[in-house]
């Protein structure tokens, strides 16, 4: 009896990770084409471009804050300029690449 139940368990451990495995296929199916583009010959993801962008028009944007006298009104700091930041990013990937 002890070893029908052993076996019943694996059988299911299997069921179960096979159902898995095809779920992570089935969610691939909605993948197209890799979001890159060619730059000087080597193709870079798009993401990376629109993190550097969305990185330097933080960086701007603070600049710009502390010459207006605006960033003593923003608190915590560490979560604005993240936020700033992501939202340049998403921006420029909308714009861009959607």
């Amino acid at each position: 009896m002890l070893k029908r139940s052993l076996a019943v368990r694996r059988f299911q451990r299997h069921i179960i990770s096979s159902a898995g495995a095809a779920l992570l296929l089935l969610s691939a199916l909605g993948c197209s084409r890799a979001p890159t583009f060619n730059l000087l010959g080597s193709y870079f993801p798009s993401w990376m471009l629109c993190g550097v962008i969305g990185i330097l028009l933080t960086v701007a944007a603070r600049q710009i804050f502390l010459r207006i006298g605006f960033e003593q009104y923003l608190s915590p700091l560490i979560l604005v300029y993240p936020c700033l930041t992501a939202f340049f990013m998403f921006t420029l990937w909308l714009l861009f690449f959607s």
